[in-house]
Parts: C-alpha cells; structure tokens; sequence
C-alpha cells in the first residue's frame, strides 16, 4: 500500500513532527509512505518537496494581507487564522498520483487551500484527514477558544473582530460545508477532546471521527544518564531544573505568563527553593521581559530541531511543565513522559489524556496559579519521584509507541481501500 502524508512543514511545529513520525512508523510496518511538504528540512528521500511557483507565494502573501485588515493587524491573531486561499495543485504529482490512500495533516499557510482540497476529492482517492486543531472544522480559526459558533454555522468572529453575520468567516465556513458534503474522508483525532469538539461541530455531522494519538520512537526518547545530559548542554549538576519549551515563545496560548506568576508564588511560599530551582526556557523569540520578577535561575536555549539534542534536554531536566491555555495533544508531553519526566499542566485540552493525575504527574487546575505552584512543589517535594518518572516512561511506551500508533492507521487505510472487506 502506498501512503501519502501531506504537511506544510516537515519537521517545524508539532503536527509537522507527528506527521513525520508516523510516516517513520509506517515504513518500519510495511507500508510505503511518502512525505509531501512545503517547506522541507532533512534530506529524507521519502520527503517529497511541493514546487513553489511565485503565483503561489503572491498568494499566500496576499492571504496574509487580508487577515491582517480583518484582524486590524492585531499581530496575535495573524498567524492564528487561516482563508483556506493559498496553495496549489498537487493532484497532477507523481507520488499524488501513486497513492492508494491521501492523508491530511496540516496543511494550512500555503500547503493547500480550499480549492486544492476540492481537486484532491474529486480525484476520488480515499483521503484520512487527521486534525491537529480546529481549522478543519470551523471557519477560519484554528483554536476556537470561548466561540462555539463552529457547532452551527460560524459567523461574527471574535477573533476577526467581526460583528456581521454574514462576515468571511460565515462564507468560509459556507464553502468548507459545500467542500466536505459527501466528501469520501476519514478523520482521526488525536486526543477525545479534539475529538469529542470534532463530532459536535455542524462541520463534520455525520462524519467518522477516530481517535489515535500521536506515535513517538521510544529507543531514541527514554531515560539516560541526567548528569550526562546536563553536562552535554552546560546545565548546572546542583539544581533541581523545570522545563517549559515552544516552537514560539511568545505564542499567548501556550501560556509561559501562568509558569512566570507561579514561580513567583512558589518562591514566595517557599523561599528554601530559591537557590536550588532553576528554569530550561527551549524556544524561537525568547524576550527576556517575559522573565521579569522570575526568583529562580533562566536557562535560555534556542529551539532545537535535532530529537537527540531534545532527548538530551528532556533527560536533563526533573519536571516539564505546560501551562497551555487549549492545546490538542502535545507531542512535547509525551516525549518528556517517554524520557522518564512527570509532567505538569492544566485541566484543559488533551493534556489530562496524557498526564495522570497523581500518578505520573499533576494536572492543576484551569488558570490556577495556586494550583500550578502547588503541583511544582508537590511533583519536587511530596511525590514519590522515582515511582512518577517510572510511570510515566511506562504510558509513554505502552500508549504512543510507533508500532501501536501505525497499526491503528493501517487498520483504517484498509478498510478505506476495502483491503480487509
């Protein structure tokens, strides 16, 4: 069987690197999977390049101009809304045309657009469309936040600052219900709150809607050596060490205000950790404002694109905490749990999927940063540390291993392909 996996990065962001797992995953399960990208990073020979012709790149920027007048250039909300206008033909590719089955990732920001999508349906190739937000089902934003307009009909978006009925995001939405209307596609979420918001949105009524997680290489992220790992990335021996990481720090959903006013709380209710705690900041866009009033040693590191430089870093630290504000399911919480790290983050999103209350990390309270400082100094202080890494590294194994992930996949391209009918 041949698979092609569609991603508008190869191995930037988090859905790029899922997607670039699971097509590691596949092959090494038999299946012959191929990766279609537009911005492409590895010299991998199974990473197919898309061609980038300057109509498409005229396209993308001009698509960019237009959230940015509906928006009122607010730049938080530029890059958090999609039109579904920019990107190109694929249908006509070699490896397009080799495929028994299409697989969708996320392809926004150039990828494909909605006309792309359109041709890739009527090509009649069985498509799985897995979701890594909520683009695929509302109309134009990929995290929805408060809104639940996507479970009728999207119209006066808050994130447009829209108060029209009849606003783009209305029309978009219009032609992504006239798009997926007897669309033969499967859509896999990875996480039952993804999942759960996909089945109730007026979008995909009617449509199947699996859930599998996202796999993870569990020989390369596991337990090592920490005092190994600390010296590879000159992080002191001395310390007990937190870690936050994010594509793009600066990136409001993600939540690094909530660690900052919870340092400040622990420091305050417990002063003894003052000298002894220190923070592993991995990201793009480090301000250093943002660690402003932070009582504990920083330890900037710039985003690292390199998995072994990551296992080094996951190994190198004691707690990984994600403090994200709505979050699908975060590829970072999975490969802290498989390097043998108790994680900690809110009540929100995927994240209480992974991370078990209690018993191989803490799951504060939404937006609590009493509960949030709590969790630090429980997951430091209270719980039995040894016992919580190991369970963790054990879900991680038994949960997000590749074979497990890949087999689930291959089950549904069979039955797409009628291959088990």
């Amino acid at each position: 069987m041949r698979v092609l996996i569609i991603n508008t990065t190869e191995r930037q962001g988090g859905p790029a690197i899922a997607a670039y797992r699971l097509t590691e995953a596949l092959k090494n399960n038999g299946i012959k999977a191929k990766m279609l990208v537009r911005r492409k990073s590895t010299e991998q020979l199974t990473t197919v390049l898309a061609e980038r012709n300057i109509a498409s790149q005229l396209s993308m920027l001009w698509e960019r101009v237009k959230v940015a007048l509906h928006t009122h250039f607010r730049r938080n909300h530029i890059y958090t809304i999609d039109l579904g206008y920019s990107g190109g033909d694929i249908t006509e590719l070699p490896e397009f045309k080799q495929a028994d089955i299409i697989h969708l990732h996320w392809i926004n920001e150039g990828m494909l657009s909605l006309s792309s999508l359109e041709k890739i349906i009527a090509s009649g190739k069985p498509i799985v469309w897995t979701l890594h937000d909520m683009w695929p089902f509302t109309g134009v934003c990929h995290y929805a936040h408060d809104c639940d307009h996507y479970t009728e009909h999207c119209h006066e978006c808050p994130q447009m600052n829209s108060r029209s009925h009849r606003d783009m995001a209305y029309r978009i939405f219009e032609r992504k219900a006239q798009l997926l209307q007897g669309a033969h596609i499967r859509f896999v979420a990875c996480s039952r709150w993804l999942g759960n918001m996909a089945s109730n949105s007026y979008l995909l009524q009617g449509k199947r809607v699996d859930n599998i997680p996202n796999a993870i290489n569990t020989n390369l992220f596991r337990p090592r050596n920490k005092r190994t790992a600390r010296e590879a990335l000159g992080l002191p021996y001395d310390k007990r060490l937190l870690l936050f990481s994010s594509h793009m720090l600066n990136d409001e959903r993600k939540g690094f205000h909530y660690l900052r006013e919870a340092a400040i709380r622990l420091a305050e209710e417990h002063p003894e950790w003052k000298g002894q705690l220190g923070i592993v900041i991995v990201g793009k866009h480090m301000d250093p404002a943002m660690c402003q009033g932070i009582p504990f040693d920083i330890y900037p590191l710039n985003y690292i694109a390199d998995e072994k430089v990551m296992v080094d870093v996951f190994n190198a630290v004691d707690i990984y905490v994600i403090p994200s504000l709505q979050d699908n399911l975060p590829n970072t919480v999975v490969e802290a749990m498989a390097c043998g790290v108790p994680c900690i983050g809110f009540n929100v999103g995927g994240i209480p999927e992974m991370i078990d209350h209690l018993h191989n990390g803490y799951i504060a309270e939404y937006k609590n940063v009493g509960d949030l400082a709590g969790g630090i100094h429980w997951l430091l202080t209270e719980g039995e540390y040894d016992i919580l890494s190991r369970e963790a590294a054990r879900k991680a194994a038994s949960t997000y291993g590749e074979s497990s992930v890949a087999m689930k996949y291959i089950g549904i391209y069979n039955q797409m392909t009628g291959k088990n009918e």
